[in-house]
């Protein structure tokens, strides 16, 4: 996928003010039109005109692109980070009135293709619009849930039409138990509402932050155990990490790398729904660093005989 340098398109400066992108969009808008312009690139220009000013006329949208810096070149392959746009609150549920289908897999890629049901509706009094964010927190806050106090980037625009970044800061309820991809709704924490109407909701993405040696997959905890080939061969009681401590784990004689080991209770669990730990025995063999030792395992191979490879036909 290639990156879509908005600035250039519009042919403004990042630091450029609302007005400003506003009428470079206008002008380019009219010197392109494919109406006017009957030149075989204009269509496809227009398009990109009318993609850039999508995000560069929105001030959560055009925060958020900001945010990968000026090093990018128009045309540079390009994959967004994972979880790119976590920490950045954003209005509503996507565009803010043009049409999807005429944007680039690049615009696809950040903001996807969520389109407005209709024309939004004003009246004296109107709740203030949802806003939506997606937020990092550890896999420990997910087991144990509890109170965490976070903050998100909120944008507003100055006196002088620039985009400025406001810390907005949030006391949070974290369920015990919360799986990524869930929300959680803060009723009244949206943007404000009219006419004495009251404030729209924001809801909060949750998204875990990378483990040193944990990793969910849905309700389940994953972890890789080392063990050593005499603990597989001969079965062990070993000390094994938890998202709630640590707990002994038996380890039966005779296993394998790679056999899976379930700690009933010790994933993502709430109330009602119950997560295990899965543990992965991975065997760490000893390096032979002596003649002492490497004499042990040749008489290990002269009185424990196996051929792992029979299934393989060799």
């Amino acid at each position: 996928m290639e990156y879509k340098d908005y600035y250039k398109i519009l042919g403004v400066e990042r630091d450029a003010s609302q007005d400003q992108i506003k009428q470079s969009y206008r002008k380019l808008a009219r010197k392109y039109h494919p109406d006017i312009n009957k030149e075989a690139s204009a269509e496809n220009t227009f398009k990109d005109i009318g993609e850039a000013y999508e995000v560069l006329k929105d001030p959560e949208k055009r925060a958020a692109y900001d945010q990968f810096g000026a090093n990018w070149q128009e045309g540079q392959n390009f994959d967004p980070p994972p979880n790119w746009d976590a920490g950045f609150e954003f209005r509503g549920a996507g565009y803010t009135g043009a049409d999807a289908s005429e944007f680039s897999d690049f615009f696809e890629s950040l903001f996807g293709r969520t389109q407005q049901s209709g024309p939004r509706q004003y009246t004296f009094r109107m709740q203030g619009e949802d806003q939506h964010a997606k937020i990092l927190i550890s896999l420990q806050d997910a087991y144990a849930g509890g109170q965490r106090t976070i903050t998100l980037n909120r944008q507003v625009i100055n006196q002088q039409g620039q985009i400025q970044m406001q810390p907005h800061t949030l006391n949070l309820t974290i369920p015990k138990g919360i799986l990524e991809g869930q929300r959680i709704r803060l009723e009244g924490q949206g943007m404000p509402g009219h006419g004495g109407a009251p404030a729209g909701d924001l809801y909060l993405e949750i998204a875990f932050e990378e483990d040193r040696i944990f990793h969910a997959e849905k309700r389940d905890v994953h972890l890789s155990l080392p063990v050593t080939p005499w603990e597989a061969a001969l079965g062990a009681s070993v000390t094994v990490p938890t998202l709630g401590g640590k707990v002994q784990l038996k380890i039966p004689a005779g296993s394998q790398g790679g056999n899976k080991l379930r700690l009933k209770g010790r994933g993502l669990s709430t109330p009602t729904q119950s997560g295990d730990q899965i543990v992965t025995l991975r065997i760490v063999v000893p390096e032979a660093k002596t003649e002492e030792q490497r004499a042990l395992y040749e008489e290990m191979a002269k009185k424990l005989p196996t051929h792992p490879r029979t299934e393989l036909g060799v």
